[in-house]
């Protein structure tokens, strides 16, 4: 049987929801990160000392799911492994449009009681074809409504980045971490255990969704390769697939067991598969953002020459040797550009070769830039932006910053920024507030050089293949 889309509708963007067993020894977790939700919010709890506690949080309780006087969207299960099949009882009774199982103790224990438990909700939920999220996760987290899978995380307008993760850490991490480097989430989900509702369901989902422009994934292993590869193939048609694969250890493998019962992958079969399924693989989490974050922002990357220019004589070095390592080009400029540089260019304290150290020519940054953009051995602008020299100078750094992001408007060539964030608090709030700019204007910032080398190089791998 197909995906019930309108179900995955009401589940991602519910007007209700029931959180059912969420206890005081744990804060109340699950209701407290609903504290932004814009829909109905519901308790179900039989116990009288927490009941009180739920009524001083201003949450109305029952003590069924059946006396909620309105349809249930989403559902958040957080009880003791051994009620969660009374619970999907009446999850199936209600006819809630999905539930969401934090509970854990399943097959990822490596016990008899954990495995029945499993095949228990397995065969029930899929016999009564309920969506059953998890269990062993932490749901789903759309911040345009409210729905969160911690407090911590942002609530207000949604991004463009759907992000499906077997780990509730990193879901979150990437939400929050993310968010940080203006790469906003508009759905997401972690999935844990993922026993009736897998990775291939969630990419079909999101693959349909206009909002979504870009698709992250963190995964550990997938239950039904085929269908997975199947609906990789279908989601890449359609908007860029990337994924961070957990486990490619002997030790990282041995730890998935036991965290989502996943089977493990060998590192070169996944790799292989992935790619030729037209998405693209990263290696850690900060690979995964800032290649999610040049993808969204960067128009197509064509070429692999790049004009390096803002940093000083030592920063030059280092920022072409990052470059160089990533597997791209910084080559020499075109004689046309070298003349048109030497009409005002004072080459005291300063080179314009390529890399580009302005030295005293500051005043001439804007001219540099349209220079290299119009240069034909160039594919891809990289300007280093040293944030604290406009700290007591916030007029210059607005003209400067908008001269650049008009520039940005006159090519069709990618262009970036390398912005370092220095440890001072004031320093990393300058930074932050810069790259939002930079961002607002279709400019990717990145917190060091060999973060975008390679994020460029990711999407230039991304656009090369013919069929793009």
């Amino acid at each position: 049987m197909g995906l019930d889309f309108s179900r995955l509708d009401r589940a991602f963007s519910p007007r209700s929801i029931a959180v059912i067993g969420d206890k005081s020894e744990n804060d109340f977790m699950w209701l407290r990160a609903q504290g932004d939700f814009k829909g109905k919010l519901y308790s179900v709890q039989v116990d009288p000392v927490e009941i009180g506690l739920i009524k001083e949080l201003g949450v109305r309780n029952y003590t069924s799911l059946d006396d909620i006087p309105e349809p249930v969207d989403l559902a958040i299960v957080a009880v003791p492994r051994a009620v969660a099949p009374k619970i999907l009882e009446d999850c199936i009774r209600r006819e809630v449009a999905a539930a969401h199982f934090f509970t854990s103790g399943f097959a990822e224990t490596d016990t008899d009681e954990g495995r029945r438990l499993q095949r228990l909700l397995t065969e029930r939920a899929k016999q009564a074809n309920f969506y059953l999220i998890g269990p062993n996760c932490m749901g789903i987290f759309n911040p345009k409504l409210g729905v969160k899978q911690d407090k911590e995380q942002h609530a207000g307008a949604g991004g463009s980045v759907g992000f499906i993760s077997q780990s509730g850490t990193h879901a979150i991490t990437f939400s929050i971490e993310g968010h940080l480097q203006g790469v906003d989430i508009g759905k997401s989900v972690s999935f844990g255990n993922g026993i009736v509702l897998d990775a291939a369901d969630y990419l079909a989902y999101f693959s349909r969704d206009a909002e979504i422009r870009a698709i992250g994934m963190y995964l550990e292993g997938v239950r039904d390769g085929r269908k997975f590869l199947s609906a990789l193939r279908e989601a890449s048609q359609l908007k860029p697939v990337v994924i961070w694969k957990g486990g490619i250890t002997e030790e990282g493998s041995r730890a998935i067991a036991s965290h989502t019962g996943s089977l493990a992958v060998a590192q070169t079969v996944w790799t292989a598969a992935v790619r030729q399924s037209g998405a693209m693989t990263v290696a850690n989490l900060e690979e995964l953002i800032d290649t999610v974050k040049a993808l969204l922002y960067l128009p197509r990357v064509s070429g692999d020459r790049v004009a390096l220019a803002g940093g000083s004589g030592g920063q030059s070095v280092a920022v072409t040797d990052a470059f160089a390592q990533a597997g791209l080009k910084v080559p020499l400029l075109t004689p046309k550009s070298y003349e048109e540089m030497a009409t005002f260019f004072n080459l005291v304290g300063a080179s314009c070769r390529n890399p580009v150290d302005p030295g005293s020519n500051r005043r001439n940054f804007s001219r540099i830039v349209e220079i290299l953009l119009e240069d034909g051995n160039i594919d891809n602008l990289v300007l280093i932006i040293w944030s604290r020299a406009w700290r007591h100078a916030p007029d210059r750094m607005e003209k400067e910053v908008s001269s650049l992001l008009n520039l940005r408007q006159k090519t069709s060539k990618p262009v970036m920024t390398v912005l370092p964030a220095f440890s001072s608090p004031d320093g990393v709030q300058q930074a932050a507030a810069i790259a939002r700019r930079f961002h607002g204007g279709g400019i990717p910032a990145f917190p060091t050089m060999e973060r975008a080398a390679r994020a460029l190089k990711n999407t230039l791998d991304y656009y090369r293949p013919a069929c793009r």
